[in-house]
C-alpha cells in the first residue's frame, strides 16, 4: 500500500457544470495541496438501471465496488433534492450493497453538499450519513455544507465561502488522520 493517502471523489450530480461538481473540484484542489492522491470517479462510467431485486446485478456495480476498495478514503459530494439525496446516489448504494460492503467498510468516508440557497444540503447530509453508517461505513464527523453557491467559489475554482472553507479543511484533516491511524 502506498504511503500517500489515496482519496476517491464522487459527485452525485451528473449535470455538467453543476454546483456540486464545483464543490468536488474545490475539494480536490484542497486535497492535492495536502499531498494526497485525489482521483475523480465519474458515476457516468458506472451505469446501473433502477434497482430491482429481480434484475441481475449490473457489471458496473461490481466494477465500482472493486475500484472503491482500492482507495483509503472516499468523499461523496451530493446535491439535495427536495430535502433528500438524489436517486442516482441511492441507486448506486443499493446496487453495490447487495453484492458486498467491503467498499463501505474499508475506506474512510467524507460527505459534502452544495446548494444555491442558504441551507447547504443539511437534510441530505443527515440522510446520507445515516445510510452510509447503516452499510458499515466510517464517516468522519465533519461534513461540508456549502450554501449560496453563487458566491462560494473564486475564479479559479477554489472554495472561499466561510464556514464551508474551514469545514473542508477540517474534514480533509480528519480523513487523512484516520487513514494514517488505520494503517498503524
Amino acid at each position: 500500500m502506498s504511503k500517500t493517502p489515496k482519496i476517491a471523489f464522487i459527485c452525485a450530480s451528473l449535470r455538467h457544470g453543476s454546483i456540486n461538481q464545483q464543490l468536488e473540484t474545490a475539494l480536490m484542489i484542497k486535497a492535492a495541496s495536502l499531498e494526497v492522491e485525489a482521483l475523480k470517479l465519474d458515476l457516468n462510467d458506472y451505469e446501473m438501471p433502477l434497482y430491482h431485486g429481480d434484475l441481475k446485478t449490473p457489471e458496473a456495480a461490481h466494477d465500482l465496488i472493486e475500484r472503491l476498495k482500492t482507495f483509503d478514503a472516499v468523499i461523496i459530494v451530493t446535491p439535495e433534492y427536495n430535502g433528500s439525496l438524489p436517486p442516482l446516489l441511492k441507486n448506486v448504494i443499493d446496487w453495490t450493497s447487495t453484492v458486498e460492503t467491503g467498499h463501505f467498510t474499508g475506506p474512510v468516508y467524507g460527505i459534502a453538499s452544495c446548494t444555491p440557497g442558504p441551507m447547504s444540503g443539511i437534510m441530505c447530509l443527515r440522510q446520507l450519513h445515516y445510510i452510509l453508517t447503516r452499510v458499515g461505513a466510517e464517516v468522519v464527523p465533519t461534513q461540508v455544507g456549502c450554501g449560496k453557491a453563487q458566491a462560494a467559489f473564486d475564479g479559479e475554482g477554489r472554495l472561499i465561502a466561510e464556514p464551508s472553507n474551514g469545514l473542508a479543511d477540517k474534514m480533509l484533516g480528519q480523513i487523512i488522520d484516520r487513514v494514517r491511524q488505520k494503517r498503524g
